[in-house]
């Protein structure tokens, strides 16, 4: 997320203000203030402990970018990983002592490297006698208390989410995973634990674990029929009280939603993509809300729940295990019970230490074989291509994606009812440093340009729906006036519109005019050199992030599916790459659309 997280940070720095800071809690607790109106003179009963936090970790044990294949790097200089993260942990709990600190996660766990990958695909965790997925064993290592699960978590299906739950020493938690039959929830829903203090009475931690809505349009072909996801409001609303009955001092959840209140997929479900924070503001009971799922670091944010006035503690530790959040909780002993006094949060960056030596031990195979899988030549390149300029050109890198989408819906449909229309197809720039280098393509640098674990789908569309498609994805362009100096790095990302929800088709032809307001830019939009008309039907062939709703482009999640397979794409392109043998950009490259102002391109 490249825009105004700067700005989001400093409004939650603000709502912070006047809250005492994190860290506190490293103060002895005899030496906090008297008060609460004990009498005799005998300072009240304190403990202080603190809850770890990760989110988004997306496979990285290490600090490695399988598809640069080499250790991973950011303008930032990010470090990655769990290796990174143990270091971490095991620092507080030296500072903190073992027995007072709990870690948990707030989910996507198992997708999203090629070390995940391979354990998913290529040695899965659920052959007989298959291996311990690596996600796992280091979580196992590090000793977590609890995960909720991501919505990624249900990507390669429920036998591997189930495998990967029974690998686990901890519990995998989902209040709002139900089985679709009995409406009862289908993970364990929280998990308490009992903190012992050197007073005699222990606290009784509750963690409540609730997951995206969004898993049912995401991985609707997963779950369909076999699991629903309400709403996260709706369950902790009937969780949290019951947690209290059942006697927890301190009530945290692990949610995999953001705090922006905002969802991607419009209308198409009634419930709240990113709901963290209005499950902080409109449940009361809760704590502390450890946030995942937005992939952006908020080190602390609080949120006063409307009911009962009490201020919420947030945190959102940046994705991959870039960060590390730290829950610092102060507890004094109330007629007869223990009670939070003193909640904040704050972030530990993990590129401060070095990978832990017991965690890379443990997984160097595992990480061999992965590496060595990625390495694998498929083919060759007669040139290079790179999306380093794919934001804003048509770029021939983008159209390798389209072309093998293309063809492979077109074989797809052949002899079929809809074989004659002619085949449209959309992709995104997804990472600006994907290349396919001249000579020799491995398996890495074809993966590299599909990061994502989406599968295809054929859907039917009209001229005039294209239409609507394509000006809703210009949106993410920034208005620039004709005339006006146009600086590449100020021209994407309006209004936040990552890239990957901004569509380039191909088998079309169109200008941007990005002089012109939202709704107006696509100008001289054509289908085989004339005006495109907008009762023809054509098949777009497209991701089944976008095709569900994903990113909230028009027409297209209502539209007919035609045809859809389980087949990841970047799959289907690495398989194009073995057939061909040969990569040559000449055959397949066009520029399709440009940017334009006022007819004149920009580029």
């Amino acid at each position: 997320m490249p825009l105004n997280r700067r700005t989001f940070l400093g409004t939650s720095a603000a709502a912070g203000a006047g809250v005492a800071i994190a860290g506190a809690s490293a103060v002895p607790a005899s030496a906090h203030g008297h008060g609460h109106g004990h009498g005799h003179g005998r300072p009240p009963k304190r403990y202080s402990f603190t809850v770890m936090g990760t989110t988004d970790l997306h496979g990285n044990v290490f600090n490695w970018d399988y598809f640069t294949d080499k250790e991973f790097d950011d303008k930032a200089h990010n470090d990655v990983g769990l290796a990174k993260i143990s270091t971490l942990v095991d620092q507080v709990r030296r500072e903190k002592g073992r027995r007072n600190t709990l870690m948990i996660d707030a989910g996507d766990t198992i997708q999203g490297t090629q070390l995940s990958y391979y354990y998913a695909k290529i040695d899965p965790i659920t052959a007989k006698r298959g291996p311990v997925h690596p996600m796992a064993q280091a979580m196992n290592a590090i000793g977590y208390d609890a995960a909720a699960l991501g919505n990624h978590e249900f990507n390669y299906g429920i036998p591997v989410l189930r495998k990967f739950e029974e690998q686990c020493d901890f519990p995998l938690l989902g209040a709002n995973a139900l089985d679709a039959k009995t409406l009862r929830p289908a993970f364990a829903p929280y998990v308490i634990k009992r903190m012992r203090t050197p007073h005699g009475p222990d606290v009784k931690v509750a963690i409540l674990g609730l997951t995206n809505p969004g898993i049912a349009i995401w991985d609707k072909a997963n779950v369909s029929g076999k699991m629903v996801f309400p709403g996260l409001e709706e369950q902790a609303a009937k969780f949290v009280p019951r947690l209290r009955s059942m006697g927890a001092d301190v009530v945290i959840v692990s949610a995999h939603s953001g705090n922006s209140g905002t969802s991607s997929y419009g209308d198409q479900i009634p419930y709240v993509e990113n709901a963290a924070g209005l499950v902080a503001e409109q449940v009361p009971g809760i704590d502390a809300i450890l946030v995942g799922h937005a992939h952006l670091e908020i080190p602390e944010y609080f949120v006063e729940n409307k009911q009962t006035g009490k201020k919420v503690v947030l945190s959102e530790p940046l994705k991959w295990g870039q960060r590390l959040t730290l829950f610092d909780f102060d507890l004094v002993w109330e007629k007869g019970h223990w009670v939070v006094e003193k909640a904040g949060s704050q972030v530990l960056n993990s590129n401060t230490v070095a990978e832990d030596p017991k965690i890379t031990r443990l997984l160097a195979d595992e990480h061999k074989k992965v590496v060595a899988y990625v390495n694998q030549v498929i083919g060759t390149s007669t040139a290079a291509m790179t999306t380093a300029e794919a934001a804003w050109k048509d770029e021939p890198i983008i159209d390798l994606i389209n072309v093998v989408q293309a063809e492979t819906v077109k074989a797809a449909l052949a002899g079929g009812a809809y074989a004659a229309l002619p085949v449209l197809s959309q992709a995104s720039c997804f990472s600006r440093t994907a290349q396919i280098p001249a000579g020799n393509v491995t398996i890495k640098d074809a993966a590299g340009l599909y990061p994502f674990e989406n599968t295809l789908e054929a859907r039917l569309l009209t001229g005039a729906q294209l239409k609507d498609y394509l000006e809703f994805s210009a949106r993410y362009y920034v208005q620039t006036p004709a005339g006006a100096p146009v600086d590449t790095a100020k021209l994407t990302n309006a209004d936040n519109t990552p890239d990957y929800n901004y569509d380039a088709v191909s088998g079309l032809t169109y200008e941007i005019d990005i002089a012109k307001p939202n709704g107006s830019r696509i100008v001289n939009l054509s289908f085989e050199g004339k005006p495109i008309d907008p009762a023809a039907e054509f098949v777009l062939a497209v991701n089944n992030y976008r095709a569900s709703g994903g990113g909230n482009f028009p027409h297209v999640a209502g539209a007919k599916q035609l045809w859809a397979n389980s087949e990841e794409i970047r799959n289907t392109i690495i398989a194009w790459v073995q057939a061909k043998g040969s990569v040559d950009g000449a055959q397949f490259a066009s520029v399709d659309w440009r940017l334009t102002r006022e007819g004149t391109p920009v580029f």
